[in-house]
């Protein structure tokens, strides 16, 4: 079971992706049945080749529009928190990935203008909570959407099943 954490600003080195990154790119179809020690040699290779071998534990991505899209592939979400990656920001997620990921504990931030916030290897500053995006190698400051206070605390959880399994199936809402 995921422990619970508090959600806090994070900070990170930036891997800068574009607009309509698919789920396939993420975790490809030749290796999506596999293990995740298969998988994370080729998430996101299609991309950026140098990404796999690259990618360290705290990174964050940058990304533009509908990043996740395409196939509900929920082991992408997975995959990009075995990487390392803690957090991403991006001008808008695709329904079915955004769903994939808060209820995995991957948290994303919504932020218009977040294509242009960082180049890689940048250091972005994000805070979930004010909804801040900020590059601390630039001091580009962006205004993002804050994260929900339900996301947060599913994020808080671990993601859906360890925060179901405190609460109980009501969500801690009191019934049905």
């Amino acid at each position: 079971m995921a422990s619970e954490k508090k959600i806090v600003p994070m900070k990170g080195r930036a891997w800068k992706f574009g607009d309509n990154v698919p789920t396939d790119s993420i975790v490809p179809t030749a290796v999506v049945q596999g293990t995740m020690e298969v998988i994370l040699p080729h998430v996101l290779a299609d991309l950026k080749p140098e990404f796999p071998k690259g990618v360290k534990p705290g990174d964050i991505m940058v990304a533009g529009h509908h990043f996740g899209q395409s196939s509900g592939r929920g082991v992408a979400s997975k995959a990009i928190i075995a990487s390392g990656i803690v957090c991403i920001v991006a001008e808008s997620f695709a329904r079915t990935f955004l769903r994939n990921s808060y209820e995995v504990g991957l948290p994303l931030l919504e932020c218009p203008g977040a294509s242009e916030l960082a180049k890689d290897g940048d250091i972005v500053y994000l805070d979930l909570v004010k909804g801040v995006a900020r590059n601390e190698t630039t001091g580009v400051t962006l205004q993002a959407r804050p994260v929900e206070p339900f996301l947060l605390t599913m994020l808080e959880a671990g993601g859906i099943i360890p925060l179901v399994k405190k609460t109980g199936p009501d969500l801690g809402r009191g019934g049905a």
